[in-house]
């Protein structure tokens, strides 16, 4: 299973959720994956992972974060690739239709409105998909 990983130190530890400070590397740099991945870029971010209670961790301990390469991939199509079909279907469809340029750009704008909003509304379903995990 190909992953994605990242280093990191554990800041919070609760009952069932371990918070995490990314520490990002100037390897980010090189990484293949720097395109899939939000954390690149960045100087410190902070994930949530879902942890058992009972796993001996302690604030401070160093650890390796990791995600599935493949639901690095839905993100982005999520993100960006489904917006783009979006528009572009709303534009052909509005042009078909005989609408003015300026109407059918407009609405095809609308349209990818619409799309985020609805990716935002289920972004708590989405969330539970994309789960980072301890290796």
């Amino acid at each position: 299973m190909e992953e994605i990983t990242h280093k990191g130190r554990i800041v919070a530890i609760d009952p069932e959720v371990t918070t995490i400070e990314i520490i990002a590397e100037d390897a980010c740099a090189a990484c293949h994956a720097k395109g899939l991945c939000s954390i690149s870029g960045e100087k410190v971010k902070q994930v949530q992972v879902r942890t058992s209670a009972w796993t001996p961790r302690q604030v401070g301990d160093e650890v390796e974060v990791a995600l599935r390469k493949a639901m690095g991939y839905k993100a982005v199509f999520i993100a960006y690739g489904l917006p783009l079909v979006v528009l572009f279907v709303a534009l052909m469809a509005l042009n078909a239709l005989g609408v003015g340029e300026l109407y059918a750009g407009l609405g095809a704008i609308g349209a990818v409105a619409l799309c985020y909003l609805v990716i935002f509304l289920f972004r708590n379903k989405l969330s539970k998909e994309y789960t980072f995990y301890l290796k």
